[in-house]
This record gives structure tokens, C-alpha cells and sequence, in this order.
């Protein structure tokens, strides 16, 4: 792999993970308040149904995991099993589209 490829990768990683922090962050502070306030799963959907904002952060927050973790993955196999090359490239390009649509299917099933 060149080294512009290289860098690129490196660059997405680390612009995924600042996107990660922000949005764990978030879905946390919204968790805790849910618990505290009592509100169920009904209450929660009845907020999120329909509203684009949230739809808006679940689909960045899908996006930013789809790109972060096939790219770490790939990292890890390299350097722990020695897996480089075209065939893992494909194997944690296919992770990170599996990942994408599930993420997206989850975020648009509270949302619809």
C-alpha cells in the first residue's frame, strides 16, 4: 500500500475517533437522563420517531464506527497475524459495509 493510502488511512482513523468521542458522549448523557427521568423505550421512540436531528446523529455515529473499526482491525491483523495484503483489505472493507448497514438500519428503525 502507498504511503499517500497509508496516511489517508491514518487520517480517517483518527478524524473517526474524535467523531466517536463526541458521540458516545452524547449517547450516554442521553442515556443517563432517560434512566433518570424514568422514561421507557415507548418514551424514548416517541422522541426519536420522526426526528431528523436524531436520525442526523445516528447515521454519523454509524458512519464514524464503519470507518473506525475495519480500519483498526486492519492494523490489528497486520501486526498481530501478519494478514496484509488485498484479501484483508476485502475482509475489513466487507466489516465495515456489514457494519454501515446494520447501523443504518438500526438508526432508521427509531427513527421511522
Amino acid at each position: 500500500m502507498s504511503v499517500r493510502a497509508q496516511v489517508l488511512l491514518w487520517s480517517l482513523q483518527r478524524l473517526s475517533a474524535a467523531v466517536l468521542a463526541v458521540c458516545v458522549v452524547a449517547h450516554l448523557a442521553t442515556m443517563i437522563y432517560a434512566v433518570r427521568h424514568g422514561l421507557s423505550a415507548a418514551d424514548i421512540l416517541g422522541r426519536t420517531r420522526g426526528n431528523y436531528a436524531w436520525l442526523a446523529f445516528y447515521v454519523t455515529f454509524v458512519a464514524a464506527v464503519a470507518i473506525h473499526a475495519p480500519i483498526g482491525l486492519r492494523t490489528i491483523l497486520g501486526e498481530t497475524l501478519g494478514w496484509r495484503g488485498t484479501l484483508a483489505d476485502l475482509v475489513v472493507l466487507a466489516l465495515g459495509v456489514v457494519l454501515a448497514l446494520w447501523g443504518w438500519r438500526a438508526a432508521y428503525a427509531v427513527f421511522a
